[in-house]
């Protein structure tokens, strides 16, 4: 009777301990909740803690990322010393021209106009001062005479550009070790600029007949038959394909994955962007580390503005001939007073209905958009989710806060997801966009472990490899819970 006894004592205590167990991950998961509404309560969120908190926490995706945006300006200087260039230091651009460089070489230091990388570094004035010029550093405090932030935004890249493309590896993978360094585990990246030809009968003809469906269709079939039967522009193709995929060449493992969309620039000719887009939706429907296509470019110039229903019905013709391919496209990224009101009306809409984009990149206007309610409701029914990025919006549109649509797509109900738009040019990292998230926005730990979860749910990933990474997400989050569970189990300990 004893035996029997201690067998079911045994028994008992087993069951009772393995139940604690699988409740463990439950109860870490409450405790992390607990935890971080602590974060965020009062008058002031504690934002060191926040970032701490962001930066532990596991994050899905990061899906509206410039690749040229997101490097550093620190280690451009590196490329540019392994050039051998050097930096006008009254300009602060890079000169490649080696009569000039080997001139200046000869010079007495003090009289030089133009640095070595390693000068610049070690002269921290001047090293200030690039900063200033080659990203967003010291925008707010120190510019004398301050030039439009939008136009101080897109300006940094005329400047890294000499070496942007020379050492995309090395780039990719500084980027996927500062990624896994803040727990991120997928990016998808805008990477560099594809083929593209100019057709002066073409734009002329655009142009004088505007977006008539019937005969830009026409005009478009006949440029795309011209562009597949011209050797070197598959040739562009191909040289542009094998430079992807030599420069990713090692870059996703069992933590880490990154694909890339192909882009456009939409400040160009219209024979430049169809062709192009052409070349874009190519490379997305023969490669499939190009996951998806894009359109860039301040949507605010002139020719963006003036060719912005264009630029969406030729996303809608070759969509048509390519419909697997998926669009997130960069759309609504204006502010009142930046353009005439009515040009704040309709972007959003357009490529949506007309292009048929999958994500938003931006959507800032929507507020004004035409029956925006309607517009997100339709968002909302139809999944297409909007990427938020909370720094490069108050830098270039001087939006944030209430005034921020985030505002309306949490109202409504439309998806969205946080991402870092050029991390380089505005010094940030995702962590940080989630941590001014949630110190902006009264906000749970259930809805930013959504955010991470969505934005591999709204990756253009297939679907084994959004399940493989989601799987992946799962055993990261339950283990970020159980340290944040230790770590108030420390704390309390401590008291």
């Amino acid at each position: 009777m004893l035996k029997i006894s201690r067998q079911l004592l045994i028994a008992t205590t087993l069951l009772l301990t393995l139940t604690a167990y699988a409740q463990t991950p439950a109860r870490n998961e409450e405790i992390t909740r607990k935890y971080f509404s602590t974060l965020g309560s009062g008058t002031q969120p504690n934002l060191a803690g926040l970032t701490l908190f962001f930066t532990l926490m596991p994050k899905g995706a990061d899906l509206h990322h410039h690749y040229s945006g997101a490097i550093y300006t620190e280690q451009y200087l590196d490329w540019v010393g392994r050039e051998h260039y050097c930096i006008n230091k009254v300009s602060y651009r890079i000169e490649t021209d080696p009569v000039v460089i080997s001139a200046e070489r000869a010079k007495q230091p003090q009289d030089r106009s133009c640095l070595s990388s390693d000068e610049v570094l070690s002269n921290n004035a001047v090293l200030r001062e690039l900063l200033k010029h080659w990203s967003d550093k010291d925008y707010g405090n120190h510019f004398e005479i301050e030039m439009p932030p939008d136009r101080q935004f897109f300006d940094t890249f005329g400047y890294f550009e000499p070496v942007a493309s020379d050492y995309s590896d090395d780039g990719l993978q500084r980027l996927k070790k500062r990624a896994m360094a803040e727990n991120l585990m997928y990016i998808e990246t805008m990477f560099k600029l594809g083929p593209m030809v100019q057709d002066t009968g073409f734009d002329t003809a655009v142009l004088r007949n505007g977006v008539d469906p019937d005969t830009l269709n026409a005009q478009m079939s006949a440029l795309m038959t011209t562009l597949d039967q011209d050797q070197k522009f598959r040739h562009g193709i191909d040289v542009h394909l094998a430079d992807i995929l030599a420069s990713s060449a090692g870059i996703d493992d069992d933590q880490f994955t990154m694909r890339f969309q192909a882009f456009v620039l939409r400040m160009l000719s219209p024979s430049q962007v169809f062709s192009s887009l052409l070349a874009a939706f190519k490379e997305a429907s023969e490669c499939n580390r190009v996951v998806g296509v894009n359109i860039v470019g301040p949507e605010n110039m002139t020719v963006s503005m003036r060719d912005y229903s264009l630029h969406m019905q030729m996303f809608r013709f070759l969509k048509a001939k390519y419909p697997q391919v998926n669009l997130s496209l960069h759309a609504g990224e204006l502010a009142m007073g930046m353009v005439p009101p009515e040009g704040l009306t309709f972007h959003i809409r357009e490529a949506i209905d007309v292009a048929g984009a999958r994500r938003i990149g931006h959507g800032m206007d929507i507020a004004y958009e035409s029956d925006a309610i309607g517009l997100m409701k339709a968002m909302r029914e139809r999944d297409i989710a909007v990427e938020v990025n909370l720094t490069s919006n108050e830098f270039i549109l001087g939006i944030k806060n209430e005034a921020h649509p985030v505002t309306l797509f949490r109202r409504f109900g439309v998806p969205f997801v946080l991402a870092t738009d050029d991390a380089g040019v505005s010094r940030n990292n995702l962590s940080s966009e989630y941590a001014l998230f949630a110190s902006r926005y009264k906000t749970s730990y259930a809805e930013v472990k959504k955010l991470s979860y969505d934005s591999l749910r709204y990756s253009f990933l297939p679907a084994p490899d959004k399940k493989r990474l989601t799987q992946m997400l799962d055993q990261r989050f339950a283990k970020f819970e159980a340290q944040i569970a230790d770590l108030v189990k420390s704390e309390t300990g401590r008291r």
